[in-house]
């Protein structure tokens, strides 16, 4: 059994995937406003007996690893070492930056059109500005580093994606009122509803469960945080 985590922004989201079927069993997500310490060991907990698993039962761990708020990133990657380092055997704790979580099922639906778009995804930074970066459908595992993301205003946001090649681009993930007003002039530019802004961790598992499949095997001791400075 996988569990998944994710507290980077002030979306919360936990989940259980079996593995050997490949399957998710469970998801609660929710937005945490600011209270991710206090709910997330609740929630985890509540999950687990809702789909029947212990914690004797897991067998790998998978958290997003930012950009996102330096508390929210870490309160995840925290409770995985933590949750890791209490099970007899320490199991693989994968990491996935949050913006790959953020366009992962939108890449899934771009990948069956003709010519494919490429995925904006995007989350809110912090004093009206936002993270994000370009993903495509010709390498949907990729987990982005932090030179491939970007930092700026709905303004620099929208100037970035008119002068990208000449492919089409779908917008997903945290999208506002404001970054809303900034691309509507872009022709070439879909905003995803925002109401499938909230990422769900039910989508980071499956993402991990593809990773460990294909052999990546991450460990307590190298999961790192990937923070972002403003320039």
């Amino acid at each position: 059994m996988l569990l998944a985590m994710d507290t980077a922004s002030v979306t919360a989201s936990v989940a259980i995937y079996d593995l050997n079927a490949a399957r998710l069993l469970g998801e609660i997500t929710w937005e945490g406003r600011r209270r991710q310490t206090q709910d997330l060991m609740v929630t985890v907990r509540h999950l687990l007996a809702m789909v029947d698993v212990t914690p004797d039962d897991l067998s790998a761990l998978a958290v997003t690893t930012g950009p996102g708020s330096f508390t929210g990133v870490r309160i995840a990657l925290s409770a995985a070492k933590g949750i890791g380092l209490g099970l007899a055997t320490p199991p693989p704790a994968i990491g996935v930056p949050t913006l790959a979580v953020t366009a992962a099922p939108w890449l899934s639906l771009a990948a069956a059109c003709e010519p494919a778009p490429q995925v904006c995804a995007v989350m809110h930074a912090g004093r009206g500005r936002y993270h994000w970066t370009i993903l495509s459908t010709s390498d949907p595992l990729h987990r982005p580093t932090a030179p491939e993301h970007r930092t700026g205003s709905a303004t620099e946001l929208a100037a970035f994606l008119g002068i990208s090649d000449a492919r089409s681009i779908w917008l997903a993930g945290e999208i506002d009122a404001t970054l809303l007003a900034a691309v509507p002039p872009l022709a070439r530019v879909t905003a995803i509803d925002p109401v499938y802004g909230l990422r769900r961790a039910g989508v980071l598992a499956g993402f991990a469960a593809k990773l460990l499949a294909a052999g990546v095997n991450d460990s307590l001791a190298t999961l790192q945080p990937l923070y972002l400075r403003e320039p």
